[in-house]
C-alpha cells in the first residue's frame, strides 16, 4: 500500500542520527552512545535539505536524533534552520548547561522564526523516570529545564506512555512549575512498539495494520504525518523519524527525489493512524 503526499509541510533532520548520550529502554530506533546506524549529518547535508524543503514551501523544521545537542555544530545548524522557518529541537535536556541555555535563549528571543525546545521526561520522580531512561537522567533533565526557564525559554515536555503506567498529571504539573515553567505544556507520546519495545516483548499484533480502505480515505494524508513530511538522515530520506532503521522504507538519497508516493504498510503506521499522532504537533 502506498500513500501520496499532500504537500511538504514539515522537514525532520536526524542531525545526530542514532547517536545519543543515553539508551532509553523504550527507544523505537534503539539509539545509544555507540549506535551509529545513522551518523551525524554534516552542515552541508543539513543545508542542502533545508534549501530543497524551502523551495517546496515547508512550514516547520524539527531536529532530532539521537541527542541533537551532541552535534558540535548544533548552534550553526539551528541558525541555518531559523533562517528558513520555525524550528523545534527534541532533546533529553541533559546537555543544556548555562552557556547552551543562554545561547538558546538568545535565539528564542531574536531569531526570525519561532524556536521550540521539547524535553523528554517520563516520570514525576527520579525513580519513575530513570527506570526507563537511566540513572541520573531525571535530575539532569530537570536541571536543563530549569536553565531554559531562567533564560526565558518555556520548554515543552514530552512524556512517553509506556508500561501502561498511569502518569499523575497533576503531580507532573507541580514538578514543572517548581522548575520555573509558569504554564507547563505537555505532549503525550503513544508507544511505538518497535525497536527496544519489540525486543522486550511489547510488539504489535498481526492484525494491527492499516487496511487498503484506511489508506484510500481522502483524509489519510493529513492523518498520517508522512502525508506532509519527510525525514532526512546522513544515510538518505525516509517518510518519518519512526522508520529510519527500516531499509525497505528508505525513499531516496535526496529530499528532491523523495517526495513521491511511499509505503504505509509498516505496523508502526497503525499507531499513527489510530492515535491521530504526529511527532511534530
Amino acid at each position: 500500500m502506498r500513500l501520496s503526499m499532500a504537500w511538504l509541510d514539515t522537514l525532520w533532520l536526524q542531525v545526530t542520527g542514532t547517536v545519543c548520550n543515553i539508551a532509553c529502554r523504550h527507544c523505537f530506533i534503539s539509539c545509544g552512545p555507540k549506535v551509529r546506524k545513522h551518523d551525524y549529518m554534516t552542515v552541508e547535508q543539513c543545508q542542502a535539505a533545508l534549501d530543497s524543503a524551502k523551495s517546496e514551501g515547508l512550514r516547520a523544521i524539527w531536529f532530532t536524533g539521537g541527542e541533537p545537542f551532541l552535534h558540535p555544530d548544533i548552534l550553526e545548524l539551528m541558525d541555518a534552520a531559523l533562517e528558513v522557518g520555525p524550528l523545534g529541537v527534541l532533546t533529553n535536556g541533559m546537555l543544556i548547561d548555562d552557556a547552551l541555555a543562554a545561547a538558546i535563549g538568545e535565539r528564542f528571543r531574536n531569531a526570525p522564526y519561532n524556536l521550540e525546545i521539547r524535553v523528554s521526561l517520563d516520570g514525576c520522580t527520579a525513580e519513575q523516570n530513570d527506570r526507563i531512561r537511566g540513572k541520573g537522567v531525571f535530575d539532569a533533565a530537570c536541571a536543563g529545564l530549569r536553565r531554559l526557564a531562567e533564560n526565558g525559554v518555556p520548554a515543552l515536555v514530552a512524556v512517553s506512555l509506556v508500561d501502561d503506567d498511569a502518569m499523575d498529571q497533576a503531580r507532573l504539573v507541580e514538578v514543572l512549575t517548581g522548575l520555573g515553567l509558569e504554564r507547563p505544556r505537555i505532549k503525550w507520546i503513544p508507544a511505538f512498539r518497535i525497536g527496544r519495545e519489540e525486543r522486550r516483548g511489547r510488539g504489535y499484533e498481526a492484525w494491527e495494520m492499516l487496511t487498503p480502505e484506511d489508506v484510500a480515505h481522502p483524509e489519510t494524508p493529513h492523518r498520517l504525518q508522512c502525508g506532509t513530511s519527510r525525514t532526512v538522515t546522513s544515510n538518505g530520506v525516509w517518510p518519518c523519524p519512526i522508520l529510519i532503521n527500516e531499509p525497505d522504507f528508505r525513499l531516496a538519497d535526496s529530499l528532491d527525489a523523495a517526495l513521491g508516493p511511499h509505503r504505509v504498510d509498516h505496523k508502526a503506521c497503525y499507531t499513527c493512524y489510530v492515535e491521530g499522532f504526529s511527532c511534530s504537533t
